[in-house]
């Protein structure tokens, strides 16, 4: 998903925020249902606590999020504007393009990973003064991008016991 060179102001940022949130919420929903697809001779506990695991992360960083556009002075872009922004570039894959639900949870991760790198990124690259604490913004966003990095590894792990 690509982010803008440079965030220059909070209306700006709140829409690349509630991209973050709906973002969240496609890969957290697109795990949920390639898993329940499964044959039930395909499922186990390993691959069900990874996806329990990430719906309770995603769930976390959509409360961040929020908190921090709450604290915006921005007006907000209707939840359909930026869930069809979202799936235009998400839906360029779709779950059955993936060899198994880990190799579409590992693509979700890495995207979220992509996504809050480049949001960061942006951030860095701009002198604009924000409605919220500048520090606190990017500390949350890094907080979100390595827990992101976190799922990639537990998921390449996860695939790599399976090999």
């Amino acid at each position: 998903m690509s982010v803008a060179a440079r965030v220059d102001s909070d209306d700006q940022l709140a829409r690349l925020l509630q991209i973050g949130i709906v973002l969240e919420e496609v890969v957290e929903a697109r795990a949920y249902q390639h898993y329940q697809t499964l044959p039930e001779v395909e499922r186990d506990a390993a691959i069900e606590g990874l996806l329990a695991e990430a719906r309770e992360e995603s769930a976390e960083h959509r409360r961040r999020l929020e908190a921090l556009i709450d604290d915006l002075d921005a007006e907000s872009v209707p939840f359909e504007e930026v869930e069809a922004l979202v799936s235009e570039q998400y839906a360029r894959n779709h779950p059955t393009d993936f060899d198994g639900v880990l190799y579409d949870q590992l693509n979700g991760e890495e995207t979220a990973y992509k996504f809050y790198d480049d949001l960061l990124t942006a951030i860095e690259e701009s002198e604009a003064t924000f409605g919220v604490d500048r520090e606190q913004l990017m500390t949350t966003l890094a907080e979100i991008r390595e827990a992101e990095a976190r799922g990639v590894e537990a998921v390449a792990r996860l695939m790599g016991d399976r090999a």
